[in-house]
């Protein structure tokens, strides 16, 4: 038999968590993960990485101006936030009571979402 291959990597993040910094200029903040890019293993995080850009004035938009947004992290750099103890944690996969794998934290041991 041949081996399948999964179309989607599996992340230790996924939309919505809450994460941590490890590196960068934001390093040590927290925050909600907004999106997840799979193509270049990125996160965009709520409030972390901000950066300006600017527009020109356009038909569209007759102001332009300078706007603030926030910017990809790659998901090396961000580590799982445990929903129960609010600690950050490494992640594993383990099946759960109905057979079904599951994320839990290596901290606590507990299932995660």
């Amino acid at each position: 038999m041949e081996k399948r291959k999964n179309s989607k990597p599996k992340l230790h993040i996924r939309k919505g968590d809450t994460v941590k910094v490890l590196a960068g200029d934001d390093k040590g903040k927290t925050g909600a993960v907004l999106e997840i890019v799979l193509e270049k293993n990125r996160a965009i995080v709520e409030g972390i990485n901000i950066v300006t850009k600017h527009t020109k004035p356009s038909a569209g938009k007759p102001e332009g101006g300078i706007k603030k947004t926030e910017a990809a992290l790659h998901i090396s750099n961000l580590m799982l936030i445990d929903p129960a103890s609010g600690k950050a944690t490494r992640t594993g996969r383990k099946l759960n009571d109905k057979n079904k794998l599951q994320r839990y934290s290596k901290k606590t041991g507990e299932f995660i979402k």
